[in-house]
């Protein structure tokens, strides 16, 4: 695990990425997200993976569905994982998305009627080094609909966490405020939200699959009880939960 992957593999997963990138749906496919209030959207999906510190093989896989719009925990499901992929900046998905392709796979098993028609991923999705992150990932091999989140600022192509930046973020007003995240090519690949009144520190919003960037970020926002929309939040509680409970001698 602590061994960084060869050439070879480097090369096959950027591979991987340019060939499923092709895939990538960047408008809204579903009724409810061209409704204005989400009209027809029942079940909202999260989607993590905690940790054990200190541990970079064992994790806690985490989905979560809520109801729309109350955002009340319909399901969960927790499942201890080995992991094989190493991490390496940019191939995330590669480490992550087996494990929560498998635990979409056993609700649609389990318990159908509860799939969710969105999936929140704990990451990000256009907004990556080669426009394929872990919701694009997961987007595209599941089939759903997904929106990236992610909590920091991956500095891409041309987008810094400078001055600039930083005044962008002074200037969002109130929840739902939002600048676009546009890279050297000129293209815009994500946005900053300001998700919640009491929250200064912005999300960054981008496309995983079968949705648009402006209905990503409206989504997002009405997700938002706090600063982290609610389906990812309630992931990373739980998966953190179980494994405090699980495993009590270690800090996940």
């Amino acid at each position: 695990m602590s061994s960084p992957p060869t050439e070879e593999l480097i090369k096959q997963w950027e591979s991987e990425q340019e060939q499923l990138r092709q895939q990538v749906v960047e408008e809204d496919t579903e009724d409810w997200q061209k409704s204005p209030g989400f009209s027809g959207l029942k079940r909202v999906g999260g989607a993590d993976l905690s940790f054990i510190k200190g541990d970079e093989v064992n994790a806690c896989a985490q989905l979560v569905v809520l109801s729309y719009p109350d955002l009340t925990v319909l399901y969960e499901d927790s499942q201890m994982v080995t992991l094989t992929a190493p991490y390496v900046s940019g191939f995330l998905a590669f480490r992550e998305t087996p494990f929560l392709l498998e635990a979409l796979q056993r609700l649609k098993t389990t318990q159908p009627t509860l799939m969710p028609q969105v999936v929140f991923v704990d990451g990000n999705g256009l907004f990556h080094y080669r426009e394929f992150g872990l919701a694009c990932h997961l987007g595209v091999l599941s089939g759903l609909p997904c929106v990236g989140v992610a909590k920091n600022l991956l500095q891409v192509q041309g987008v810094f966490k400078d001055q600039q930046h930083q005044s962008q973020i002074a200037a969002l007003q109130k929840g739902g405020d939002s600048f676009p995240l546009t890279v050297a090519s000129g293209k815009v690949l994500g946005k900053a939200l300001r998700s919640y009144d009491k929250s200064s520190k912005p999300v960054y919003v981008s496309v995983g699959h079968k949705i648009s960037l402006e209905t990503a970020v409206r989504l997002t926002h009405s997700c938002c009880r706090y600063r982290v929309p609610e389906p990812i939040r309630q992931a990373d509680v739980r998966s953190r939960e179980y494994l405090r409970i699980h495993f009590p001698a270690t800090d996940a």
